[in-house]
């Protein structure tokens, strides 16, 4: 490891530690703590504090985007998303998608013709199928395949340097077309 990647990470674990035994001093911000109920809510305590803990390894810092680099670029704004279409087909669309701090509407869900896969490049999300009882808790390198109309919506997803999707959406032209298996 670089040094200037190690002394990043020693100061990331400083902070932790340093939040852990504010945590552990003052009952209120660690009833706060408790009453988290995912990580970027911890890390948006974390840094109501003035500790920096959200960074993950690896994940590339804002700035303008590399060429050719997913993870790379600055975020959109708190609550809000980006969407970049990446390639495309008669038949298909790759979007990068980047999250930051959203989710859907109380009351929306998505019920799409498409098929989809989602891979979470980056960060964290939560979805929700309405024909399940939980949420699904989706982390880096986790990857799902949504049928068509099974309607679900975004419950959360990180704030900070956000979520970055990879989004795969495909469609039948005919009831001939033989459909792609995921």
């Amino acid at each position: 490891m670089a040094e200037e990647d190690l002394q990043r990470f020693l100061r990331k674990v400083k902070d932790l530690q340093a939040f852990v035994t504010a945590s552990e001093a003052d009952p209120a911000l660690r009833q706060r703590l408790a009453d988290c109920s995912h990580h970027q809510e911890v890390v948006d305590l974390a840094a109501a504090q003035g500790f920096e803990i959200g960074r993950r390894w690896g994940e590339v810092g804002e700035g303008p985007p590399a060429d050719g680099n997913l993870l790379a670029g600055p975020g959109p704004a708190a609550g809000q998303e980006n969407v970049s279409v990446l390639w495309q087909g008669p038949l298909w669309r790759l979007e990068r998608i980047h999250s930051c701090g959203a989710c859907s509407s109380e009351r929306f869900w998505y019920d799409q013709v498409e098929h989809e896969w989602v891979c979470l490049l980056q960060g964290e999300a939560c979805l929700r199928f309405e024909d399940e009882d939980a949420p699904r808790s989706l982390q880096r390198g986790d990857q799902l395949y949504i049928a068509p109309h099974r309607r679900h919506r975004i419950e959360a997803t990180n704030g900070g340097s956000g979520t970055i999707w990879l989004a795969l959406f495909w469609w039948e032209t005919s009831p001939s077309t033989p459909a792609l298996r995921a």
